[in-house]
């Protein structure tokens, strides 16, 4: 009787990517026996499929993660389909260890060339506890959690988590339900309390807050919408701390609503060698409730292309615009920020534009560009091991963060009208002078504005990939367009992080 034997894999993790290759986990053995290999080139029927192990998982869910694999129709594409299924069951969360036995048909019903499937499956015990470290934009964290896994019997989780770190301190309370039958359509909630310190700004900030998202494909991209409700206290860090930070201290409440698309063709999430990424986010507060009105929208854009020699050319562009609605300006904790050694190299984290006695402010609106070279090791050291998670990087980065103003219809300061942005005169040779009144600036002045007194740095260093987690960079930087206020880092510097410019 032949018997093919799918080698076992660890569960794969919920949220994020783990250590390692999984290319290594695509082996099959095959007993080579001679009924076997008969059936290697004829075609066959999946007659049955069994399941061992279950428990208080619901038959549904697994059904639906198993269903190509009756479509087969030769033993090669038998086992590639039910290796297929194997990986989507341990992608529930469901299963701590799946493993597929593929066997000929016996009984009367069995035709000559049916074939039986068998996953034994383990399920994951009621409660389970998790320790490990996390990294963030130039910060680590240790996280605790605990997770009550398949809650109701059809992949349904619930997560308590609490994350210490550098610069932030929270706790969380989720709960994840996927669509039966489409693991990438599902619904989140979340209860969370986040506590983070701000030392270019001065500032510390307490949010505690509610939001519910829904995650959904389209065609090829990947669609999130979301609403959330925060308390926000805001606070001195120190006693050194501006007066405009003094200002910004106090208590606000924001509920928005938010949208954001991702498109995905990269072949690695950290150091690809191929593939493009699309990521637009929109977000509207103030009209669901709260005190805090604004539009903000923001993109990601990334290219890559592999070259001669194992190199890859990799160019970025981010960008992002935030417009208050009402009387009220913009608050320091939506603005955006720019610099440091996961964006601008070569200038201190979140040190460039606006700053108010060396406290930065952030920006109502940004961009920033680069354009990185990354070739092996010379004379590729530990080649096939080690030595292949470093890289060499040369690189050219460019950007600018500003406030933008976007004025308001408003006629009552006439005393000061020749002093703002809200007067100007235009005239031409065939008409008279028009006296005219502008709601604040064009967005021709916007460009302008972001074209102006652009900060860039270049430079080379290494880059070490930590799996597929996060990437470390020691790099020797040289900044240029420094402009007065902005802090530099002429030399070395080290980032670490996921999200890279």
């Amino acid at each position: 009787m032949g018997t093919v034997h799918a080698r076992s894999l660890d569960p794969l993790p919920m949220n994020g990517p783990d250590f390692g290759s999984p290319d290594d986990a695509d082996l099959v053995e095959v007993e080579p026996q001679k009924k076997q290999e008969i059936l290697e080139n004829k075609d066959v029927v999946v007659q049955r499929v069994h399941f061992e192990g279950l428990g208080r998982t619901k038959d549904d869910l697994v059904a639906h993660e198993i269903g190509q694999v009756f479509k087969a129709k030769n033993l090669i594409e038998v086992m590639r389909k039910s290796h297929e299924a194997r990986e989507k069951l341990l992608r529930l969360g469901v299963f701590r260890n799946v493993e597929v036995l593929i066997d000929t048909c016996e009984g009367e019903d069995a035709v000559p060339n049916g074939l039986d499937v068998t996953f034994e499956v383990t399920e994951l015990r009621r409660v389970t506890g998790s320790y490990n470290t996390m990294v963030g934009n130039n910060e680590g964290s240790m996280v605790l959690g605990l997770k009550l896994p398949n809650l109701f019997g059809r992949a349904e989780k619930m997560t308590f988590q609490f994350s210490y770190g550098t610069k932030e301190t929270s706790y969380g309370l989720s709960f994840f339900k996927p669509q039966v039958g489409n693991f990438e359509r599902n619904f989140s909630v979340n209860l969370y309390k986040v506590t983070g310190q701000f030392p270019w700004s001065s500032l510390r900030e307490t949010d505690r807050g509610v939001s519910a998202e829904i995650n959904f494909p389209i065609w090829k991209t990947s669609h999130t919408l979301k609403w959330e409700g925060v308390w926000r206290e805001l606070g001195c860090l120190a006693r050194t701390a501006s007066f405009t930070i003094r200002e910004e201290s106090g208590h606000t409440l924001k509920s928005s609503l938010s949208h954001s698309m991702v498109i995905d063709s990269r072949n690695a999430s950290i150091l690809p060698k191929s593939g493009a990424l699309l990521k637009i986010n929109q977000e509207l507060a103030g009209y669901t409730g709260g005190d805090v009105s604004f539009l903000k929208e923001d993109f990601e854009l990334q290219l890559n292309r592999q070259l001669t020699w194992d190199s890859v050319l990799s160019t970025s562009l981010w960008g992002g615009m935030l417009v208050p609605i009402g009387d009220r300006p913009s608050s320091i904790a939506d603005r955006f920020y720019l610099g440091g050694p996961t964006s601008v190299r070569g200038f201190s984290m979140y040190s460039i534009g606006p700053q108010s006695e060396g406290d930065y402010l952030g920006g109502e609106a940004y961009w920033a560009g680069g354009v990185h070279l990354y070739t092996p090791l010379p004379f590729r050291p530990g080649r096939g091991g080690f030595g292949d998670l470093f890289r060499t990087h040369f690189f050219l980065n460019a950007g600018n963060l500003c406030n933008l103003n976007y004025g308001k219809f408003c006629l009552s300061s006439v005393c000061n009208i020749f002093n703002s942005s809200f007067f100007y005169i235009r005239s031409n040779s065939k008409k008279n002078n028009l006296l005219l009144l502008s709601l604040g600036e064009g967005p021709g002045a916007h460009l302008r504005r972001l074209a102006e007194c652009i900060r860039w740095s270049y430079g080379a260093g290494l880059v070490l990939r930590l799996g597929n987690i996060a990437r470390l960079e020691l790099n020797y930087c040289i900044p240029m367009g420094v402009q007065s206020g902005d802090r530099i880092c002429d030399g070395v510097q080290f980032g670490a992080g996921i999200r890279f410019l």
